[in-house]
C-alpha cells in the first residue's frame, strides 16, 4: 500500500503509553492500535524510502524496529518503547534515522561509532585545516536549514585541544546526530510526512559523505592483525 501519513491516534498511542506502559495495558488497549496506526504506516513509509534511496545509495532496505524495549542493561524496566523507529545504514555505524513519538516525527543522519579508534580519526580530521573547515561549513549549512547537531559529546574539551580552537564544538563530539523535528501540523497525517523524511535524509547526505570519505566507520580487520588507531 502507499504511505498516506500517520493518523492522529498514532501520536495519542504514545501519550497513553507514557501514562501506562504495562504489559496488561499493551495487551488490552495498545497493541491493536499500534499494529494498525503505527506499525502499518511505518512499514509503508519504510518501503517507499527503501525504493527511493536504493539507487542513489546502493544500500539495503530500511529496517523497522519492533515495539519491545531491551531492558537487560537498563534501570528502566518498562517493557515497550515510547517511539517507533526505522533506520537505513549506509555503512557500519553511519546512516539515516526516523522515528515517531507523541511529539511528532524526527528524522536525522547519524554517525555512532562504538570504538575509540573512529573517534580519534574523526578528531584528527576535524583538526586538519581543510577537512575541518569543510565539516564546519557543512554543519553551518545544516543549522541554517533548521537542523540540530546533537549526539554524545564531551562537556569540556578533548585532551590537548586549546580552549580557543575554532572548531571546539565539533571536536567535542563522540557521536553525531543531525536532525530535524516535525510536529503534527507539519503534515504528519498526510503523505507529506514521507516527503519531509526524504528531504531531511537528502539534506544530511553531505555530512555522512564527509564521514565516509575519511573512513570514520569501523574498518575490517585482517586475521590476527589490529588496525592502527
Amino acid at each position: 500500500m502507499t504511505f498516506s501519513g500517520f493518523p492522529p491516534s498514532a501520536l495519542r498511542l504514545y501519550e497513553d503509553l507514557a501514562a501506562d506502559n504495562s504489559k496488561e495495558a499493551w495487551r488490552l488497549r495498545h497493541r491493536e492500535r499500534y499494529e494498525r496506526d503505527v506499525r502499518a504506516p511505518m512499514d509503508e513509509l519504510a518501503a517507499e524510502l527503501s525504493a527511493y534511496f536504493r539507487e542513489s545509495t546502493g544500500s539495503g532496505e530500511v529496517q523497522v524496529l519492533g515495539p519491545v524495549r531491551d531492558t537487560r542493561m537498563s534501570h528502566d524496566k518498562s517493557p515497550y518503547k515510547t517511539y517507533q523507529g526505522a533506520y537505513l545504514d549506509l555503512l557500519p555505524c553511519l546512516g539515516l534515522w526516523v522515528h515517531l513519538d507523541r511529539h511528532g516525527l524526527y528524522a536525522s543522519g547519524r554517525w555512532y561509532p562504538y570504538a575509540g579508534a573512529e573517534v580519534a580519526r574523526y578528531r584528527a580530521a576535524v583538526g586538519q585545516e581543510d577537512d575541518g573547515a569543510e565539516l564546519a561549513a557543512i554543519a553551518g549549512r545544516l543549522e541554517e536549514q533548521g537542523f540540530v547537531l546533537g549526539g554524545d559529546r564531551l562537556r569540556s574539551r578533548p585532551r590537548g585541544v586549546p580552549a580557543d580552537h575554532p572548531r571546539l564544538g565539533l571536536l567535542r563530539h563522540r557521536k553525531i546526530d543531525a536532525g530535524r523535528r516535525y510536529g503534527p501540523d507539519a503534515g504528519l497525517h498526510t503523505a507529506r510526512a514521507g516527503e519531509l523524511v526524504r528531504e531531511t535524509w537528502q539534506s544530511v547526505r553531505p555530512l555522512l559523505d564527509w564521514m565516509a570519505a575519511r573512513a570514520l566507520t569501523p574498518q575490517p580487520r585482517e586475521r590476527g592483525v589490529d588496525l592502527p588507531s
